[in-house]
């Protein structure tokens, strides 16, 4: 599984886990509602399950991502420090409707 995290995302998701005292910890990304070819994404933090895989982004962030969702299998998180916002979405599955 692939996934792409922006600089920007990266520095605050880095920020997030460097305040957690429980250091196992990692960044997940889920559907939180799927329809038609599109989905709902959310983060949120916990800890790896054997369902998960944990990928290391190209930015050094470890993203768990459960196995067999193929909404989860090439999306691309990013964060806009001026709006406090993030987006996460999926190009690899035609970017059609993701939030």
């Amino acid at each position: 599984m692939k996934c792409t995290i922006s600089a920007q995302a990266a520095d605050m998701l880095k920020e997030i886990l460097n305040q957690e005292a429980e250091k196992e910890l990692r960044i997940r990304a889920f559907v939180s509602h799927a329809h038609g070819n599109h989905a709902h994404y959310g983060l949120g933090l916990d800890v790896q399950k054997e369902t998960d895989e944990c990928v290391l982004s190209e930015s050094g962030v470890e993203i768990l991502l459960e196995r067999g969702q193929e909404l989860l299998d090439g999306i691309t998180i990013d964060y806009d420090p001026e709006s406090d916002e993030w987006s996460i979405t999926n190009p690899s599955k035609g970017n059609s409707g993701d939030h």
